[in-house]
């Protein structure tokens, strides 16, 4: 019997010739990452280890994002301590005005890479395995003695396979179909299962699409979320590779938990409506509210073919007057890259608030903060009551198209009835 694309990445990372769903293992990892959030108490109990230096100075990182710039006292005080064992170390590190949110910049500079086992101190870590990788995360404490011995334990999870057959529909894109896929298995259909995407729609699917997808397999309760590496891999990988890596497939007869199958030709623009990704709906099945505000950005769609869509209806319109529209590219790159493109300009003429590099929003820390009762269109993974704000507020989670539609509408509406 053959091996899941999971199973063939950990049975390589334990020296063993197969792994099973079920056993425990010791694991090598190459990279691990934490950012200014959670690396104060990985950085804690690393200390606590009595280890002088981590496992590999080129495998770990420290990556500045979730409130970055500092938003206050405390928020400076974590970000400090994580600077300064940073550079004490000599592991990665990118300071503001040079990074962005760690999803983005860290497969973009070629840190993460096929084959890999990755660990970080984010839930989002997920994003890597469109990659091909395994990448999941975990909690502090766990990050500290990966960095301090590039081992971890777990348990191999099952793996449940998702083949996407069929041609995407204009507007319609990876945040979609896993927005779809999410309603349709529920938030916890995948609990500690690798999600193993596959199928012709996933092969045209660019990388900035495949990202987003994994991105959100931990909404589906996912361990990990995982494509097969393909010539659009291969191609995102060259000349942005740090070290030697190697691809691994899955065998033809490997033993899935379950095998669920979609045709996404009949997908159109997809929400979830408050206060679940799980909760999500086609966008002609929505509710037209009026919104107060809309963010473009985050890790899941804050990349430049995110912000070039975005763009793209909201050239020569406004932002309607009653609503505020933030747009935060997710990486310094992304940033340079849409000045030069001239998105930025298209968004500031329209009226919306352009921000330096930072997660912000998304998890509610700063910069977009909703107050009671106040409705909010975001590109973001997750509309959980005060995720981004006041517990009586509201998010609603759509691809970058219609966040910028809506934004000009002053409701959860469509491109085509804004163009």
């Amino acid at each position: 019997m053959g091996m899941t694309l999971t199973e063939k990445i950990l049975a390589a990372h334990c020296d063993r010739k197969e792994v099973r769903p079920g056993d425990l293992i010791n694991c090598r990892v190459d990279f691990v990452l934490a950012n200014d959030v959670t690396a104060p108490i990985a950085i804690s109990q690393f200390q606590k280890l009595g280890v002088s230096h981590v496992f590999d100075r080129q495998r770990v990182a420290m990556i500045p994002s979730h409130f970055t710039p500092n938003k206050d006292i405390r928020s400076a005080e974590n970000a400090k301590t994580m600077r300064q064992f940073a550079l004490e170390q000599g592991i990665i590190y990118y300071e503001q005005g040079r990074a962005g949110i760690e999803h983005v910049l860290l497969p973009d500079h070629g840190w993460v890479l096929p084959g890999e086992v990755v660990v970080g101190a984010d839930s989002h870590t997920c994003t890597y395995g469109a990659l091909g990788c395994f990448a999941t995360g975990m909690g502090s404490t766990d990050i500290a003695c990966a960095m301090a011995t590039g081992d971890i334990w777990m348990r191999v999870p099952p793996t449940i396979k998702f083949v996407y057959h069929g041609q995407l529909k204009p507007w319609v894109g990876g945040k979609d179909i896993i927005l779809h896929t999410i309603a349709d298995i529920g938030t916890d259909g995948a609990l500690y299962s690798a999600m193993e995407f596959q199928g012709e729609a996933i092969s045209q699917l660019p990388m900035d699409a495949r990202l987003t997808m994994a991105n959100m397999a931990i909404e589906a309760g996912g361990k990990a979320g995982l494509m097969v590496p393909d010539a659009v891999t291969r191609g995102y990988v060259a000349g942005r590779a740090r070290r030697e890596w190697q691809a691994y497939e899955p065998d033809p007869d490997a033993e899935y938990a379950q095998v669920r199958e979609y045709d996404v030709a009949k997908l159109e623009p997809t929400v979830a409506l408050p206060s679940s990704p799980g909760n999500a709906v086609p966008l002609s099945q929505a509710p037209s509210v009026e919104i107060d505000q809309v963010f473009i950005g985050s890790c899941t769609n804050g990349r430049l073919s995110d912000l070039r869509l975005a763009a793209q209806i909201m050239a020569g319109r406004q932002v309607h007057p009653r609503v505020r529209c933030l747009v935060i590219p997710a990486s310094t790159d992304v940033y340079l890259a849409a000045m030069k493109e001239g998105l930025l300009a298209i968004f500031a003429e329209a009226g919306c608030a352009v921000s330096t590099p930072t997660c912000g929003p998304c998890l509610g820390g700063y910069m977009g903060v909703l107050a009671e009762g106040e409705r909010c269109v975001s590109t973001s993974n997750r509309n959980f009551p005060g995720r981004m704000g006041h517990p009586k507020a509201e998010v609603y989670l759509a691809n970058p198209a219609v966040a910028a539609a809506s934004a000009i509408a002053g409701r959860l509406a469509g491109p085509e009835e804004v163009l």
